[in-house]
């Protein structure tokens, strides 16, 4: 861990970290992480309820790594805290939990009236996968603010809970914002039913790019047969990225009827679309398209060229 770019200060940690200046207990803070220090959490723990704003944004930083219930315990108040610099400070070090036994000190703060607390939670949460979050999340997929929408159905996508998939279906809908639609849309690819196709079809058209990337990439990541024509339609998006994750899972559903719009994309202005035709060609496997992939071996980028003949010895090997 590379050491702090700041100047020492002369005096030991200790009177450093009680000094009347705000600015050297800041520094000393930023700087115990990195000391001889035998046992920094406690030092960390008073800083946290430092009465300068600062000193307690940086203690909140420096918190992050920190698993014990008396960390977590000082970080959840400074999600209230007067100063912005310090909630996110303490949101940030917090989302890095890694302990699922966390779980129930950050439950008690998931109903909390302050939809920036209640966003941080969640999204604290959310890599801990802890069941008892299921509840919660489901009825703050009506909340008035858009951000706790959107980390409550990242918990969602995380949980992987079968009975998520309906409320996750609407959501992908009908959410007024668009980024709590593509998480919905992106949280539908634990499904392992059709059922999810309609939601995601109409995801596939929605008014957001990212929205119908999200879509084409899930539709990819479940497989769904039924999805082969829609994709094929989304090859013509106003959008590349569109464009490049329709291609993506054109290839990973194997589907002949492609070919020609693959074909096609091998000859496309953007060398990533151009990439993405040659791999989806040769996951394929179809004879046919070796006419366009022996014209695309004369693409002036490489990694394009390299890819083309990887998919002609795809098609090779599976003609053999």
């Amino acid at each position: 861990m590379p050491s702090p770019s700041v100047q020492p200060l002369a005096g030991d940690m200790t009177s450093r970290l009680a000094d009347s200046d705000p600015e050297v207990r800041r520094i000393a803070v930023m700087e115990l992480p990195y000391s001889d220090e035998d046992d920094i959490l406690p030092p960390l723990l008073a800083a946290a309820a430092d009465p300068d704003a600062m000193v307690r944004a940086e203690a909140a930083k420096a918190l992050e790594g920190f698993e014990e219930p008396e960390a977590v315990q000082a970080l959840l108040p400074l999600l209230r805290d007067a100063q912005e610099e310090t909630r996110r400070a303490a949101s940030d070090t917090l989302s890095e939990l890694k302990e699922s036994s966390n779980g129930e000190l950050l439950l008690a703060w998931v109903s909390d009236p302050d939809p920036f607390v209640q966003a941080a939670v969640f999204r604290a949460l959310r890599a801990l996968k802890v069941p008892g979050a299921l509840g919660p999340a489901l009825s703050a997929l009506e909340h008035p603010q858009s951000s706790v929408r959107r980390e409550a159905t990242g918990v969602l996508g995380y949980l992987r809970n079968p009975g998520s998939l309906g409320p996750l279906t609407r959501v992908a809908m009908n959410d007024p914002d668009a980024e709590v639609r593509r998480i919905a849309v992106g949280a539908l690819g634990f499904a392992t039913d059709v059922d999810v196709l309609p939601a995601l079809t109409h995801a596939l058209s929605d008014t957001s790019w990212q929205v119908r990337e999200e879509a084409a990439s899930t539709m990819g990541k479940l497989k769904l047969s039924g999805a082969v024509d829609q994709l094929v339609k989304a090859m013509a998006d106003g959008y590349w990225q569109v464009r490049v994750r329709s291609t993506r899972s054109l290839g990973r559903l194997k589907a002949t009827s492609a070919l020609p719009v693959l074909c096609d994309a091998l000859t496309h202005e953007i060398s990533n679309l151009r990439k993405e035709a040659a791999i989806a060609l040769g996951e394929i496997g179809d004879p046919k398209a070796i006419p366009a992939l022996e014209e695309a071996l004369k693409d002036p980028d490489p990694d394009v060229r390299k890819l083309t003949q990887l998919a002609l010895k795809q098609i090779g090997a599976g003609r053999s």
